[in-house]
Protein backbone atom coordinates (compact mmCIF):
# COMPACT_ATOMS: atom_id res chain seq x y z
CA UNK A 1 0.00 0.00 0.00
CA UNK A 2 3.09 2.27 0.40
CA UNK A 3 3.29 5.82 1.72
CA UNK A 4 2.67 6.62 5.36
CA UNK A 5 -0.42 4.46 5.77
CA UNK A 6 -0.67 2.38 8.91
CA UNK A 7 -2.10 -1.11 9.20
CA UNK A 8 -5.27 -1.40 11.26
CA UNK A 9 -3.25 -2.96 14.07
CA UNK A 10 -0.65 -0.19 14.13
CA UNK A 11 -3.31 2.49 13.87
CA UNK A 12 -5.31 0.87 16.69
CA UNK A 13 -2.25 0.93 18.96
CA UNK A 14 -1.51 4.57 18.11
CA UNK A 15 -5.13 5.58 18.73
CA UNK A 16 -5.42 3.38 21.83
CA UNK A 17 -8.38 1.61 20.30
CA UNK A 18 -9.04 -2.00 19.37
CA UNK A 19 -9.20 -3.20 15.76
CA UNK A 20 -12.76 -4.35 16.57
CA UNK A 21 -13.71 -0.77 17.49
CA UNK A 22 -12.17 0.54 14.27
CA UNK A 23 -14.12 -1.96 12.21
CA UNK A 24 -17.34 -0.86 13.97
CA UNK A 25 -16.55 2.82 13.32
CA UNK A 26 -15.95 1.99 9.65
CA UNK A 27 -19.27 0.13 9.36
CA UNK A 28 -21.11 3.05 10.95
CA UNK A 29 -19.38 5.65 8.78
CA UNK A 30 -17.68 7.32 11.76
CA UNK A 31 -14.12 6.63 10.63
CA UNK A 32 -13.49 5.25 7.18
CA UNK A 33 -10.04 3.77 6.42
CA UNK A 34 -7.83 5.72 4.06
CA UNK A 35 -7.46 2.64 1.86
CA UNK A 36 -8.67 -0.96 1.67
CA UNK A 37 -6.77 -3.79 0.01
CA UNK A 38 -9.02 -5.00 -2.81
CA UNK A 39 -7.83 -8.59 -2.46
CA UNK A 40 -7.71 -9.11 1.30
CA UNK A 41 -10.11 -6.41 2.46
CA UNK A 42 -7.49 -5.25 4.97
CA UNK A 43 -7.90 -1.70 6.20
CA UNK A 44 -5.17 0.97 6.21
CA UNK A 45 -5.28 4.35 7.94
CA UNK A 46 -3.44 7.65 7.58
CA UNK A 47 -1.71 9.21 10.62
CA UNK A 48 -3.81 12.34 10.05
CA UNK A 49 -6.88 10.29 11.04
CA UNK A 50 -5.61 9.80 14.59
CA UNK A 51 -7.25 13.02 15.79
CA UNK A 52 -10.72 11.94 14.68
CA UNK A 53 -10.17 8.42 16.04
CA UNK A 54 -9.28 9.79 19.47
CA UNK A 55 -12.22 12.22 19.40
CA UNK A 56 -14.61 9.37 18.65
CA UNK A 57 -13.14 7.36 21.53
CA UNK A 58 -13.39 10.28 23.95
CA UNK A 59 -16.99 10.97 22.98
CA UNK A 60 -17.82 7.31 23.53
CA UNK A 61 -16.26 7.53 27.00
CA UNK A 62 -18.63 10.35 27.99
CA UNK A 63 -21.56 8.21 26.89
CA UNK A 64 -22.52 9.98 23.68
CA UNK A 65 -24.57 7.79 21.29
CA UNK A 66 -22.82 6.75 18.08
CA UNK A 67 -25.36 8.52 15.86
CA UNK A 68 -24.74 11.81 17.67
CA UNK A 69 -20.96 11.30 17.63
CA UNK A 70 -21.02 11.35 13.84
CA UNK A 71 -22.82 14.70 13.91
CA UNK A 72 -20.38 16.18 16.43
CA UNK A 73 -17.28 14.98 14.57
CA UNK A 74 -18.45 16.79 11.45
CA UNK A 75 -18.98 20.12 13.26
CA UNK A 76 -16.40 22.93 13.46
CA UNK A 77 -14.64 23.26 16.80
CA UNK A 78 -16.90 25.82 18.55
CA UNK A 79 -20.09 24.07 17.42
CA UNK A 80 -18.70 20.68 18.50
CA UNK A 81 -17.84 22.14 21.92
CA UNK A 82 -21.39 23.48 22.26
CA UNK A 83 -22.77 20.06 21.34
CA UNK A 84 -20.62 18.39 24.00
CA UNK A 85 -21.76 20.93 26.59
CA UNK A 86 -25.39 20.28 25.66
CA UNK A 87 -24.82 16.51 25.91
CA UNK A 88 -23.33 16.95 29.38
CA UNK A 89 -26.36 19.00 30.48
CA UNK A 90 -28.70 16.31 29.17
CA UNK A 91 -26.66 13.58 30.89
CA UNK A 92 -26.80 15.46 34.19
CA UNK A 93 -30.56 15.95 33.84
CA UNK A 94 -31.03 12.27 33.03
CA UNK A 95 -28.90 11.29 36.04
CA UNK A 96 -31.08 13.49 38.23
CA UNK A 97 -34.14 11.78 36.70
CA UNK A 98 -32.71 8.36 37.50
CA UNK A 99 -32.01 9.39 41.08
CA UNK A 100 -35.58 10.64 41.48
CA UNK A 101 -36.91 7.50 39.84
CA UNK A 102 -34.80 5.30 42.12
CA UNK A 103 -36.13 7.17 45.15
CA UNK A 104 -39.68 6.83 43.86
CA UNK A 105 -39.22 3.08 43.31
CA UNK A 106 -37.85 2.61 46.82
CA UNK A 107 -40.84 4.46 48.26
CA UNK A 108 -43.23 2.62 45.95
CA UNK A 109 -41.89 -0.81 46.91
CA UNK A 110 -41.99 0.01 50.62
CA UNK A 111 -45.54 1.34 50.47
CA UNK A 112 -44.61 5.01 50.69
CA UNK A 113 -45.20 5.91 47.05
CA UNK A 114 -46.56 9.30 46.05
CA UNK A 115 -47.47 10.63 42.61
CA UNK A 116 -44.58 12.10 40.64
CA UNK A 117 -46.25 15.45 40.21
CA UNK A 118 -45.71 19.03 41.31
CA UNK A 119 -48.39 21.08 43.06
CA UNK A 120 -47.24 24.40 41.62
CA UNK A 121 -45.51 23.91 38.29
CA UNK A 122 -43.27 26.76 37.24
CA UNK A 123 -42.91 25.71 33.61
CA UNK A 124 -45.48 25.21 30.89
CA UNK A 125 -45.73 24.57 27.17
CA UNK A 126 -46.41 26.76 24.16
CA UNK A 127 -47.31 24.38 21.34
CA UNK A 128 -48.66 23.75 17.84
CA UNK A 129 -49.64 20.64 15.90
CA UNK A 130 -50.46 19.78 12.30
CA UNK A 131 -51.17 16.65 10.28
CA UNK A 132 -51.49 16.30 6.50
CA UNK A 133 -52.37 13.45 4.15
CA UNK A 134 -49.47 14.22 1.83
CA UNK A 135 -49.39 13.98 -1.95
CA UNK A 136 -49.46 10.22 -2.49
CA UNK A 137 -51.67 8.58 0.15
CA UNK A 138 -55.44 8.71 -0.23
CA UNK A 139 -56.18 8.69 3.52
CA UNK A 140 -54.40 10.13 6.54
CA UNK A 141 -53.45 7.61 9.25
CA UNK A 142 -51.24 10.07 11.16
CA UNK A 143 -52.42 11.83 14.31
CA UNK A 144 -50.80 14.93 15.83
CA UNK A 145 -52.05 16.14 19.22
CA UNK A 146 -50.83 18.96 21.48
CA UNK A 147 -52.24 20.07 24.81
CA UNK A 148 -51.02 21.53 28.08
CA UNK A 149 -50.22 18.11 29.58
CA UNK A 150 -49.81 15.87 26.52
CA UNK A 151 -47.90 16.01 23.24
CA UNK A 152 -48.33 13.01 20.94
CA UNK A 153 -47.96 11.71 17.42
CA UNK A 154 -49.15 8.33 16.18
CA UNK A 155 -48.89 6.63 12.79
CA UNK A 156 -51.49 3.94 12.16
CA UNK A 157 -51.53 1.33 9.43
CA UNK A 158 -53.92 -1.34 8.27
CA UNK A 159 -57.64 -1.17 7.45
CA UNK A 160 -58.39 0.77 10.66
CA UNK A 161 -55.11 2.68 10.79
CA UNK A 162 -56.61 6.08 11.53
CA UNK A 163 -58.83 4.69 14.29
CA UNK A 164 -55.89 2.78 15.77
CA UNK A 165 -53.70 5.89 15.88
CA UNK A 166 -56.50 7.98 17.36
CA UNK A 167 -57.18 5.36 20.03
CA UNK A 168 -53.49 5.21 20.94
CA UNK A 169 -53.36 8.95 21.58
CA UNK A 170 -56.74 9.07 23.35
CA UNK A 171 -55.54 6.49 25.88
CA UNK A 172 -53.15 9.12 27.30
CA UNK A 173 -55.37 12.19 27.16
CA UNK A 174 -57.13 11.52 30.46
CA UNK A 175 -54.32 10.24 32.70
CA UNK A 176 -54.97 11.56 36.22
CA UNK A 177 -51.30 12.09 37.13
CA UNK A 178 -47.77 11.44 35.94
CA UNK A 179 -46.63 8.26 37.69
CA UNK A 180 -44.97 5.08 36.48
CA UNK A 181 -48.18 3.22 37.22
CA UNK A 182 -50.28 5.65 35.19
CA UNK A 183 -47.88 5.46 32.22
CA UNK A 184 -48.05 1.68 32.33
CA UNK A 185 -51.84 1.81 32.58
CA UNK A 186 -51.99 4.20 29.65
CA UNK A 187 -49.95 1.79 27.58
CA UNK A 188 -52.17 -1.13 28.48
CA UNK A 189 -55.23 0.90 27.51
CA UNK A 190 -53.62 2.04 24.26
CA UNK A 191 -52.62 -1.49 23.32
CA UNK A 192 -56.06 -2.86 24.11
CA UNK A 193 -57.72 -0.04 22.16
CA UNK A 194 -55.64 -0.82 19.06
CA UNK A 195 -56.08 -4.58 19.37
CA UNK A 196 -59.86 -4.28 19.51
CA UNK A 197 -60.00 -3.68 15.77
CA UNK A 198 -58.68 -7.18 15.11
CA UNK A 199 -57.96 -6.49 11.44
CA UNK A 200 -54.13 -6.34 11.55
CA UNK A 201 -54.23 -2.61 12.18
CA UNK A 202 -51.32 -1.29 14.27
CA UNK A 203 -50.00 2.05 15.41
CA UNK A 204 -46.79 3.70 16.47
CA UNK A 205 -46.88 6.21 19.32
CA UNK A 206 -44.54 8.85 20.67
CA UNK A 207 -46.02 10.78 23.58
CA UNK A 208 -44.68 13.28 26.11
CA UNK A 209 -46.73 13.68 29.27
CA UNK A 210 -46.11 16.89 31.18
CA UNK A 211 -46.17 17.57 34.93
CA UNK A 212 -44.32 20.64 36.17
CA UNK A 213 -40.77 20.22 34.92
CA UNK A 214 -41.06 16.45 34.62
CA UNK A 215 -41.72 14.76 31.30
CA UNK A 216 -42.84 11.16 30.92
CA UNK A 217 -41.85 9.69 27.56
CA UNK A 218 -43.75 6.80 25.98
CA UNK A 219 -42.45 5.53 22.66
CA UNK A 220 -42.98 2.59 20.33
CA UNK A 221 -42.41 2.36 16.58
CA UNK A 222 -40.66 4.85 14.29
CA UNK A 223 -42.35 8.11 15.16
CA UNK A 224 -39.68 10.29 16.75
CA UNK A 225 -39.00 12.88 19.46
CA UNK A 226 -36.28 15.53 19.19
CA UNK A 227 -34.98 18.08 21.68
CA UNK A 228 -33.44 21.48 20.94
CA UNK A 229 -31.38 22.55 23.96
CA UNK A 230 -28.47 24.96 24.05
CA UNK A 231 -28.57 25.40 20.29
CA UNK A 232 -28.12 21.66 19.63
CA UNK A 233 -30.82 19.37 18.22
CA UNK A 234 -30.74 15.74 19.37
CA UNK A 235 -33.10 12.80 18.97
CA UNK A 236 -33.97 10.95 22.17
CA UNK A 237 -36.10 8.10 20.85
CA UNK A 238 -34.90 4.99 19.02
CA UNK A 239 -36.62 3.74 15.88
CA UNK A 240 -38.12 0.30 16.44
CA UNK A 241 -37.63 -0.67 12.81
CA UNK A 242 -35.93 -3.49 10.96
CA UNK A 243 -33.39 -1.25 9.23
CA UNK A 244 -32.46 0.44 12.52
CA UNK A 245 -31.55 -2.97 13.92
CA UNK A 246 -29.29 -3.46 10.89
CA UNK A 247 -27.59 -0.13 11.62
CA UNK A 248 -27.25 -0.94 15.33
CA UNK A 249 -25.64 -4.28 14.48
CA UNK A 250 -23.21 -2.66 12.04
CA UNK A 251 -24.74 -4.46 9.06
CA UNK A 252 -25.98 -1.28 7.37
CA UNK A 253 -24.40 2.14 7.00
CA UNK A 254 -26.47 4.76 8.81
CA UNK A 255 -26.30 6.89 5.66
CA UNK A 256 -28.27 4.19 3.80
CA UNK A 257 -31.14 3.98 6.30
CA UNK A 258 -33.44 6.39 4.48
CA UNK A 259 -33.09 4.67 1.10
CA UNK A 260 -33.36 1.07 2.28
CA UNK A 261 -36.44 -0.60 0.70
CA UNK A 262 -37.49 -2.07 4.07
CA UNK A 263 -37.19 1.17 6.05
CA UNK A 264 -40.93 1.26 6.98
CA UNK A 265 -40.88 -2.29 8.42
CA UNK A 266 -41.45 -2.13 12.18
CA UNK A 267 -40.25 -4.59 14.80
CA UNK A 268 -42.37 -3.01 17.57
CA UNK A 269 -45.79 -1.34 17.42
CA UNK A 270 -49.05 -1.17 19.36
CA UNK A 271 -51.23 -4.05 18.23
CA UNK A 272 -48.19 -6.06 17.18
CA UNK A 273 -45.01 -7.22 18.90
CA UNK A 274 -42.70 -5.66 21.45
CA UNK A 275 -42.89 -3.36 24.43
CA UNK A 276 -42.85 0.41 24.46
CA UNK A 277 -39.97 2.43 25.87
CA UNK A 278 -40.82 4.45 28.98
CA UNK A 279 -38.52 7.08 30.47
CA UNK A 280 -38.59 10.21 32.60
CA UNK A 281 -36.85 13.44 31.70
CA UNK A 282 -36.40 16.86 33.24
CA UNK A 283 -37.41 19.86 31.15
CA UNK A 284 -35.46 23.12 31.23
CA UNK A 285 -36.78 26.56 30.37
CA UNK A 286 -35.95 27.25 26.73
CA UNK A 287 -36.17 23.62 25.63
CA UNK A 288 -37.96 22.92 22.37
CA UNK A 289 -39.52 19.54 21.56
CA UNK A 290 -40.42 18.12 18.18
CA UNK A 291 -42.54 15.00 17.74
CA UNK A 292 -43.09 13.75 14.20
CA UNK A 293 -43.92 10.78 12.04
CA UNK A 294 -41.62 9.30 9.41
CA UNK A 295 -43.58 11.21 6.81
CA UNK A 296 -41.64 14.23 8.05
CA UNK A 297 -38.24 13.05 9.25
CA UNK A 298 -37.66 10.76 6.27
CA UNK A 299 -37.81 13.69 3.84
CA UNK A 300 -36.84 16.76 5.91
CA UNK A 301 -33.89 17.50 8.19
CA UNK A 302 -35.71 19.20 11.09
CA UNK A 303 -32.67 20.72 12.82
CA UNK A 304 -32.32 23.97 10.81
CA UNK A 305 -36.00 24.82 11.12
CA UNK A 306 -36.15 23.98 14.82
CA UNK A 307 -33.18 26.27 15.43
CA UNK A 308 -34.48 29.18 13.34
CA UNK A 309 -36.18 30.98 16.23
CA UNK A 310 -39.71 30.87 14.82
CA UNK A 311 -42.66 30.35 17.16
CA UNK A 312 -44.13 26.81 17.40
CA UNK A 313 -46.95 27.45 14.91
CA UNK A 314 -44.64 28.91 12.25
CA UNK A 315 -42.12 26.12 12.88
CA UNK A 316 -44.74 23.40 12.44
CA UNK A 317 -46.03 24.99 9.25
CA UNK A 318 -42.57 25.38 7.77
CA UNK A 319 -41.60 21.76 8.55
CA UNK A 320 -44.83 20.38 7.05
CA UNK A 321 -44.58 22.66 4.02
CA UNK A 322 -41.01 21.46 3.40
CA UNK A 323 -42.23 17.87 3.50
CA UNK A 324 -44.98 18.73 1.00
CA UNK A 325 -42.45 20.48 -1.24
CA UNK A 326 -40.30 17.31 -1.09
CA UNK A 327 -43.17 15.26 -2.54
CA UNK A 328 -44.79 14.09 0.73
CA UNK A 329 -44.89 10.38 -0.18
CA UNK A 330 -46.40 9.55 3.22
CA UNK A 331 -48.79 11.08 5.75
CA UNK A 332 -47.27 13.78 7.95
CA UNK A 333 -47.70 14.45 11.67
CA UNK A 334 -45.80 17.19 13.48
CA UNK A 335 -45.90 18.71 16.99
CA UNK A 336 -43.59 21.46 18.25
CA UNK A 337 -43.62 22.71 21.86
CA UNK A 338 -41.51 25.26 23.72
CA UNK A 339 -40.89 25.09 27.46
CA UNK A 340 -41.78 28.50 28.91
CA UNK A 341 -42.29 29.98 32.40
CA UNK A 342 -45.87 30.19 33.67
Amino acid sequence: MGGELLTIGAFARAARLSPKALRLYDNLGLLRPAAVDVDSGYRYYAPAQLGRARLVAWLRRIGMPLARIQEVCDLPGPAAAAAITAHLAEAEAELADRKRLAGFLVDHLTGKGTPMSENRPTLGLRFAARSETGKVRETNHDIAYAGSTLLAVADGSGPSGTLAATAAVDAFRALPELTLDSLAAGLRNASAAVEQYGDQSISTLTALLWSGSRVGVVHIGDTRAYLLRGGVVSRFTDDHSYVQTLVDEGRLDAADLLTHPQRPVLVRALGANGEADISLRTAVQGDRYLLCSDGLWAVVDPAPVLSAGLDPSATVNQLVDLALDAGAPDNIACVVADVVPV
